[in-house]
């Protein structure tokens, strides 16, 4: 199988193409810049879309970037970096004269509202009530394609939650503090922590892009991308400090983390959801890491 992936330079998309690639897929990348085995967007754009079975788009400026002030340009970063990029994907794929037989958009679990209590499956409504609401709503209705191409391209989305793994993600900002002793819990501790590893996304994204067995629904299937396992953050930091033998006891209370990251942002650290991948584990997907001890030992290398 041939696979197209928008953003496949980043931390997922390094371990997806990895994964595909042991399978014996093909994959090409789509990024910024031009180099061996990738297309640029502006090629995407004027030569349409290559010959491929599945697409995905990866493609996103980074949410937790620790460079980026977060004002109004970050904002519209974060928005039209994922939005154009699906939105150029979606149409090439609708212009194509064979268009792949899977499309797939991984977005993310803002959309759910953060709660103590509230569970959210892939059946679970939802309308925008932030900013990051806002933006799954319109990053996924922009991966949306017409009737016509939608009866043979299957399309799925997976909203996964915070990324664990060594090179990358929720991780590499989260390590140093630790080792040094200085970790601790975020906010109140009692705020749900969904979370995957790197790679059971990336069995998820390649699980995904599996040809339809039978017609593609017109709209698309929702994959919760979260492990089966619910943490709070307190529970999270417990046992990442337990697995690098290191204390845990500087709780960064929620303001430090509103005035250092702005409260738009820090509320994916200081509130979280109880996110259930009901529509994954009923699709028969088997995690390699469904806990979070063995998600942390694989991530630390003890």
């Amino acid at each position: 199988m041939r696979v197209l992936i928008g953003g496949g330079s980043g931390f997922v998309g390094r371990e997806l193409t990895r994964l595909l690639r042991d399978k014996g897929h093909e994959v090409t990348v789509i990024s910024r810049q031009p180099g061996p085995g990738n297309i640029t967007w502006g090629e995407l754009e004027s030569h349409g879309l290559p010959p491929c079975e599945g697409a995905v788009n990866l493609a996103g400026e980074n949410l937790m970037n620790p460079l980026r002030w977060w004002n109004e340009s970050y904002k519209k970063d974060l928005f039209s970096s994922r939005i154009d990029t699906t939105k150029a994907l979606a149409q090439a794929i609708a212009a194509s004269p064979s268009p792949p037989h899977s499309w797939v958009l991984v977005s993310g679990v803002a959309c759910y509202k953060p709660s103590l209590t509230a569970q959210y499956t892939e059946d679970s409504e939802w309308t925008p009530f932030d900013l990051l609401s806002k933006l799954v709503k319109e990053w996924e209705a922009s991966a949306l394609l017409p009737e016509n191409v939608a009866k043979t391209t299957k399309q799925v989305v997976i909203r996964p939650g915070a990324v664990l793994g060594r090179d990358g993600g929720a991780m590499k900002q989260m390590l140093l503090p630790f080792w040094l002793g200085l970790g601790g819990t975020l906010g109140s501790g009692r705020q749900p922590f969904p979370w995957i590893h790197v790679s059971d996304l990336a069995g998820i994204i390649a699980h995904a892009l599996e040809p339809p067995t039978n017609t593609p629904s017109p709209t698309p299937q929702v994959f919760n991308g979260v492990a089966p396992a619910l943490n709070t953050n307190y529970e999270f930091t417990k046992e990442l400090g337990r697995v690098l033998r290191r204390p845990t006891i500087f709780p960064v209370p929620g303001f430090v983390m509103n005035a250092l990251m702005g409260s738009e942002r820090a509320v994916v650290l200081t509130q979280g959801q109880k996110v259930i991948p009901k529509r994954t584990l009923e699709s028969g997907f088997q995690y390699k890491y469904p806990d979070l001890t063995s998600a942390l030992k694989e991530v630390v290398g003890s």
